[in-house]
């Protein structure tokens, strides 16, 4: 591996995980509430994109990173939709 490669997945792994404290809050208290599902909607599908682009350019840590974020975006947002329902019963 190389240095720039290295360089990539340490900075990945700061933006990727970024959103995993908001997640467990939202799964500890059980609740919707205070949440904007859209951004993670929108970071999601740029994530997916931005996973694409890695594989063109042919970069492991572009595409790993944003694969992870992927699924840590799609989490949010069906954490929020199941509590929201839950919480409307």
């Amino acid at each position: 591996m190389e240095g720039h490669e290295i360089i990539g997945f340490v900075a990945g792994f700061g933006t990727t995980f970024a959103a995993v404290p908001d997640l467990l809050v939202i799964l500890k208290r059980r609740s919707s509430k205070g949440m904007n599902p859209t951004m993670a909607g929108i970071m999601g599908t740029f994530q997916i994109v931005w996973a694409y682009y890695g594989i063109l350019i042919d970069s492991m840590p572009v595409v790993v990173w944003n694969i992870i974020a992927v699924v840590i975006n799609s989490l949010m947002v069906g954490a929020f939709f199941y509590f929201a329902r839950t919480e409307k019963n």
